[in-house]
């Protein structure tokens, strides 16, 4: 039985890379770079995130799936921004004990997500590590010059939308880690599946071009995302508590043990939209869920229905 190990570099680039490398800029990787340029009118939207092992992922998480989280991701934060995703570079640091099986089912998932929506893979670099494996993505995607929502142009009067439903992903990892229990399986491989394989909001994005002003993707939790555009914009942001959306697993979780908001509004890895529109285009947004105003001031307030704000202890996710 030959050695479940990593080929060379240049062997490892060949076999399951460069096949990825189907945009005509990335010359199948034959290059040390790659060539693009957006079509008139539009500019180039970069993104890039990191994941770690034993951080982002779990080291048993099928390979597949890390490889399609580490896409969507950076996905999730150019469909923000309205833009069309156009390719990625891939920065790859592999523990050295990595098997070239579990390689093979890493590029198997990273062809997946590129057919799905309709990407390649533009470049990048690999190397060997002692651990942990360090996965590095930049996504790169084209937009509306004129019409790319920012987080700094939020306005008093605006209505805040957010897609989805909140705090899925943040319960999904209790199911995972064992702290959740009490629910259905259906309820619990669901709220698994949203923290594992998240749903970039990219057709949406597009969709809000002309209505969003502006937006931000919920990676690090509703509380702190929306006080990324309050302090940017220097407003302040009102949400109703009781018009946040959550899915059907996620009341029975709260129904179960409501010590377990706080994880609603302040953890990460939704990757849904956020965003700030003007009343006037209401009529314009089906679908999507109100949950409150800007007004002047700062910061973010969560409201009950007496209008009383609620106290949140966790901003959300911090890396340092």
């Amino acid at each position: 039985m030959a050695e479940d190990r990593l080929p060379d570099e240049f062997t490892l680039i060949r076999r399951y890379f460069a096949p990825l490398a189907t945009h005509p800029g990335a010359a199948a990787l034959g290059d040390d770079v790659a060539l693009i340029a957006p079509a008139p009118g539009l500019v180039h939207v970069l993104k890039t995130d990191t994941i770690v092992e034993g951080v982002h992922y779990f080291a048993d998480d099928p390979a597949a799936l890390v490889a399609r989280k580490l896409l969507r991701v950076n996905l999730s934060d150019l469909a923000a921004k309205g833009a069309r995703p156009v390719g990625y570079l891939l920065a790859a640091s592999f523990a050295r004990e990595m098997r070239e099986s579990w390689l093979a089912e890493f590029a198997r998932g990273l062809a997946e997500d590129q057919r799905t929506y309709g990407i390649s893979l533009l470049g990048g670099d690999t190397t060997a590590t002692p651990g942990p494996t360090t996965l590095t993505v930049t996504a790169i995607g084209e937009a509306d010059a004129a019409r790319v929502p920012r987080r700094s142009a939020a306005k008093p009067g605006h209505d805040i939308y957010v897609s989805g439903t909140l705090g899925d992903a943040a319960l999904g990892l209790r199911v995972i880690k064992g702290e959740l229990r009490g629910l259905s399986n259906e309820d619990a491989d669901f709220l698994a599946g949203r923290y594992r394989l998240p749903e970039p909001r990219v057709a949406l994005g597009q969709a809000l071009i002309g209505i969003a002003v502006s937006a931000i993707d919920v990676s690090d939790g509703l509380v702190a995302d929306l006080g990324h555009i309050s302090e940017e914009s220097r407003v302040r942001a009102e949400v109703q508590r009781d018009a946040l959306p959550l899915s059907r697993a996620a009341r029975a979780a709260l129904a179960t043990d409501p010590g377990l908001w706080p994880d609603i509004v302040a953890a990460g890895d939704d990757y849904e939209i956020l965003f700030t529109a003007p009343s006037a285009a209401a009529e314009g947004i089906a679908g999507i869920t109100r949950i409150g105003r800007i007004v002047a001031g700062q910061g973010v307030a969560i409201l009950d229905p007496a209008g009383k704000p609620v106290e949140v202890k966790t901003a959300g996710y911090r890396h340092f």
